[in-house]
């Protein structure tokens, strides 16, 4: 191990393989290697820092100190996020495009949400009555599918919903992969912002109206700084952004799922919980499983921090699922217990499963309140109004894929509703 202004420093050219095949251990493997919570390596052919735990997040989200614009590499780009998406901007700009964001997140939409998603878990779980089994993986995508249309006001027909369902999942399942599956992706992002940027323009021409405070209405109706509509494929590319985190709640609902088998005495508490137990386990769920690996940015200006020098351009890595595993934030990190929410002091900075700092000023994922609430309605269905049996499979899950789902996708049988 050799020192670069002072940081542990990762010999050899580049790691970027490394990160693949260690998936979200990479930074928590190096970090406990070098004992430290910050080294640096090579990922992509450039110098890269690796940072983890609560202080390096409380310092990564200082935005006098970091930048998103040019950070995620074109694979990101054009699968995961789209191209200058809210996630690439900087400063004025960035905040003025996330307050279009949070304005959806509003009680009263909430609420909306809430009743669509109960409405969309029991028209499933009347047609699962019917089946002999189901890949819950493979039907949650769809019922996220349905929610996000119909809370984001985009019409979709019913014979395309699957269609949409699986290329909006294409989007966060692809960005790691190679070969085929990563066009796939590249792909279904291009079919997507096609079909978004038509409903855009519909809806600027007056010939759709979705209803107020929808984000199909919101954000083809945005005006940036200058006061002008953003580039429609922007607007679209806002709109995917909505719709595609919405469907990747079904890797938590997943887990979720896989919690409510692996501890049944958690069950039993939960049918007799009340709503601030339930967000709890919710909570623990999205700390304890697998859900995005890492943040990056770059370093705005150079910068000396705990004697560590920053030099200016230099890719930074945020190691999500290690702080969220940090023993030293954390008591017995590795065990599932929900109780560890009691009297949590909701800092921005030690639970950052989608990110971390303000979410009105910094870049922590505005969807999180979109998220606790399809999961807390979720649970409360899986627990307390429907029944079924897991058959005998693959349970595992994987900390090498991102994103890692288990391995079975959860199959069920013998299900019947709850009344």
């Amino acid at each position: 191990m050799s020192m670069t202004n002072n940081i542990p420093r990762e010999e050899g050219l580049d790691h970027s393989l490394s990160l693949l095949r260690e998936g979200y251990m990479y930074i928590p493997n190096r970090k406990k290697s070098f004992a430290s919570n910050i080294f640096e390596t090579r990922l992509l052919g450039q110098s890269a820092i690796c940072m983890s735990g609560k202080k390096a997040a409380e310092l990564f989200y200082d935005e006098e100190k970091f930048m998103r614009k040019g950070v995620a590499p074109k694979r990101l780009q054009k699968t995961l996020f789209g191209e200058e998406g809210v996630q690439t901007l900087d400063d004025e700009a960035h905040r003025h495009r996330k307050s279009m964001f949070m304005s959806l997140m509003t009680k009263s939409r909430l609420q909306v949400l809430h009743e669509i998603t109960k409405m969309q878990w029991q028209i499933a779980a009347m047609k699962w009555e019917q089946m002999e089994q189901i890949v819950l993986y493979d039907e949650a995508k769809e019922i996220m599918c349905r929610i996000a249309c119909e809370w984001s006001g985009v019409p979709v027909k019913e014979e395309e919903l699957k269609e949409k369902a699986e290329q909006l999942a294409a989007l966060f399942e692809s960005p790691t992969a190679l070969g085929p599956q990563h066009w796939k992706g590249r792909y279904a992002r291009k079919q997507l912002e096609q079909w978004v940027v038509g409903l855009v323009n519909q809806v600027r021409e007056g010939h759709l109206t979705p209803p107020e405070g929808t984000a199909l209405r919101e954000i083809s109706l945005h005006k940036d700084l200058e006061g002008k509509w953003l580039e429609e494929k922007v607007a679209a590319v806002e709109v995917v952004n909505i719709l595609r985190p919405i469907v990747a709640i079904a890797i938590y609902v997943n887990f979720t799922a896989l919690s409510i088998h692996h501890y049944p005495e958690q069950k039993a508490k939960l049918e007799t919980a009340d709503a601030k137990y339930f967000q709890m386990f919710v909570q623990e769920v999205r700390r304890f499983y697998p859900f995005f690996p890492m943040a990056a940015a770059k370093v705005r200006k150079d910068f000396t921090w705990e004697g560590y020098a920053f030099k200016e351009g230099t890719l930074t890595l945020l190691d999500l699922y290690g702080t969220n595993h940090d023993a030293e934030l954390w008591d017995n990190p590795d065990i599932f217990n929900p109780d560890r929410f009691t009297g949590w002091d909701k800092s921005p900075f030690d639970f950052i499963p989608q990110g971390g700092g303000d979410y009105m000023m910094g870049h922590r994922c505005a969807g999180e309140f979109v998220t606790i609430e399809i999961m807390e309605v979720s649970l409360n269905f899986l627990v307390n109004h429907l029944a079924y049996q897991l058959p005998e499979q693959d349970l595992s899950y994987s900390l090498v894929s991102m994103p890692s789902i288990p391995r079975s996708g959860i199959v069920l049988k013998n299900i019947q509703r709850i009344m």
